[in-house]
């Protein structure tokens, strides 16, 4: 099995480096407080910044969110790709992967082999950029491993072809509002 060191480290609470469409992520088990709380240390994250998760498919997704209504016709226009849709949680997660005051959680369903592949049998995963707070995201493994070292359990070989964040979208209230311009231009 390709995946079976990365799987093994996420079933252990560790955290593990990732290729996306857009950019080199790092990924933890969405439902480990501790793994959490391991990844927030690692990149000197603020406390509290939300992280969103990663699906290997809309079906994927609903599994751990609200995908309806004009969230869902977003998924179906750009999914796979670099489109994060913020959307009411479904299940309860480890406090900081998505914002548990506003009761939001966003997800994305990258457009990326290597990504959707670990995703079928990790299940959604909680990924951020690979990279320390505040500097530049990375594209690829080798880079993430040399800001990284061994404090990321396993590195995922691949390269990041979007080069460019995910725009995202909050589709939680009567209205969808961008979040952040990405990789995706959507109008207003």
């Amino acid at each position: 099995m390709i995946f079976k060191s990365a799987l093994e480290a996420l079933a252990a609470g560790e955290v593990v480096g990732m290729p996306t469409d857009t950019v080199y992520g790092l990924a933890i088990d969405p439902f480990n407080q501790r793994a959490v709380e391991n990844l927030y240390e690692l990149k000197g994250r603020p406390a509290g910044k939300p992280i969103g998760l990663l699906a290997a498919s809309r079906e994927q997704a609903e599994t751990v969110g609200e995908i309806t209504g004009a969230a869902g016709q977003l998924a179906d226009s750009y999914w796979p790709g670099a489109l994060t849709l913020v959307v009411t949680p479904r299940v309860i997660l480890s406090d900081w992967v998505g914002d548990a005051q506003r009761r939001t959680v966003g997800i994305r369903v990258p457009d990326h082999p290597v990504a959707i592949g670990l995703l079928e049998q990790s299940g959604p995963l909680a990924v951020t950029s690979a990279n320390r707070s505040g500097d530049p995201e990375v594209t690829d493994h080798i880079a993430a491993s040399q800001i990284f070292g061994e404090e990321v359990a396993v590195y995922v070989e691949g390269d990041c072809p979007g080069g460019v964040a995910s725009t995202v979208v909050d589709a939680t209230g009567p209205d969808l509002v961008i979040l952040r311009n990405g990789a995706i231009e959507l109008s207003r």
